[in-house]
């Protein structure tokens, strides 16, 4: 492993291993799995190697290719462990060959090929749960622990956790292989796909400074995993509208924060900052989905990006037009969140009692209890309606519940407007 090492102090070297952990995981225990077909395997041997990366950078210095670095030292531990299994009579044959495959990848040390797409397809195998593939594709190409997968998809973390493992034997198991399907199979594998990317794309949005490790580069990686899948499946329209709805959220990304890093609204962002060359791109995919006249979710939310992008044209927002695609949107999912933002949209079109009216349809909704954006919503619905008090309790909750601290400012401003 001695690719020309950088000397630096201890405090770099442990915070380029923790960035390379977050930024390459994905990529790295993709392209370990692939080989042996061992996905919890793979995510042993990162583990093994990230642990050397620790004890070895501080003191001999970062690797000029960290990534291929942490692969070396990942694959040795595979082979080491595939040979022990061997000792132990497991399987020979089938133990021989996965220290022949591995062994024959040792010489890629610089370029890192990617094969995550190949994974999640894996990972969406209609042999599996419905309900493991896009937890298991998140664990798998983001590294989430069972807790915070289990928070998102509303079961326990032990059962979610009991899942995970249950899923990655299987795929071993099997040996389904990690390859793109053939277009007949993709009906029952590609919705898992499609979630997972985007849920890639909203974890980098969701920290728009790059403010945490785990979440740098993912945006750029989600709309990159977006393009693949957009070029080898051209024809697909839920593809397309997929990366045409992160386009659309991408070209906004220069007009989120103030100069001073303060959150602004959509209607409030100045529409000369957005990025005119990503709209185009965008609003070219969705007319080419809409070509195959199959809709879709991931359709029907890059329509509802591309009437907002149309204030940039003629300065006002269609809010009728909104108010119909949510509402096809809410009969397609059943989605609160979908309820949500109609809600908002609504109140645009017929004023803040209509709004409060569709919320309090989803109130009962278990899942939006501790939902911020709900909250929110409702609070400046309520302020609308001159119902102060309870619009101060909601902002309350709004603000409890937001782990932004740009939009908590945001929120917090507001209850100060409304107490003055």
């Amino acid at each position: 492993m001695s690719e020309r090492p950088e000397p630096v102090s201890s405090a770099p070297a442990a915070e380029l291993a923790e960035i390379v952990a977050r930024r390459s995981y994905g990529r790295l225990v993709a392209l370990l799995a692939a080989r042996s077909g061992d996905i919890a395997g793979a995510e042993d041997a990162l583990a093994d190697a990230f642990a050397a990366a620790m004890e070895h950078w501080p003191a001999g210095g970062v690797p000029v290719n960290p990534e291929a670095w942490l692969l070396t030292a990942a694959r040795r531990r595979q082979i080491d462990a595939a040979r022990r299994a061997r000792l132990r009579g497991e399987k020979a044959d089938e133990v021989s060959r996965h220290v022949e495959a591995l062994a024959s990848g040792q010489g890629e040390r610089h370029a890192v090929p990617d094969e995550r797409l190949r994974l999640m397809f894996a990972c969406a195998h209609p042999s599996l749960d419905a309900t493991v593939r896009a937890p298991l594709i998140l664990q798998v190409i983001l590294g989430f622990d069972a807790g915070a997968i289990a928070s998102a998809f509303l079961v326990s973390p032990v059962a979610m956790s009991q899942r995970l493992v249950r899923a990655k034997a299987k795929i071993k198991q099997a040996g389904i292989p990690f390859r793109i399907p053939e277009p007949d199979e993709l009906p029952g594998r590609l919705d898992a796909v499609l979630e997972a990317v985007y849920a890639v794309y909203a974890e980098g949005w969701a920290d728009p400074e790059g403010a945490h490790a785990r979440e740098r580069n993912l945006s750029t990686e989600g709309i990159w995993l977006g393009r693949l899948l957009a070029s080898l499946l051209p024809g697909e329209p839920e593809v397309l509208g997929l990366l045409a709805l992160m386009l659309h959220a991408e070209a906004r990304r220069a007009a989120r924060r103030g100069q001073d890093g303060d959150y602004i609204p959509l209607e409030q962002q100045d529409t000369a900052l957005w990025d005119a060359g990503l709209i185009e791109e965008a609003e070219a995919l969705l007319a080419r989905a809409g070509q195959v006249r199959q809709i879709g979710r991931y359709q029907l939310e890059a329509a509802l990006q591309s009437a907002h992008a149309h204030r940039r044209i003629c300065a006002t927002t269609d809010w009728a037009a909104i108010v119909t695609l949510y509402e096809a949107l809410v009969l397609l999912t059943a989605s609160p969140v979908a309820a949500i933002n109609r809600a908002v949209a609504l109140a645009r079109l017929m004023g803040p009692q209509a709004g409060l009216a569709a919320l309090d349809e989803v109130a009962g909704d278990g899942r939006i209890v501790d939902y911020q954006p709900y909250w929110a919503a409702r609070a400046d619905l309520l302020v609308r309606a001159a119902r102060p008090e309870e619009a101060r309790n909601a902002y309350l909750r709004a603000i409890g519940l937001e782990s932004d601290p740009a939009i908590r400012r945001y929120l917090q401003a507001r209850l100060a407007d409304l107490a003055a």
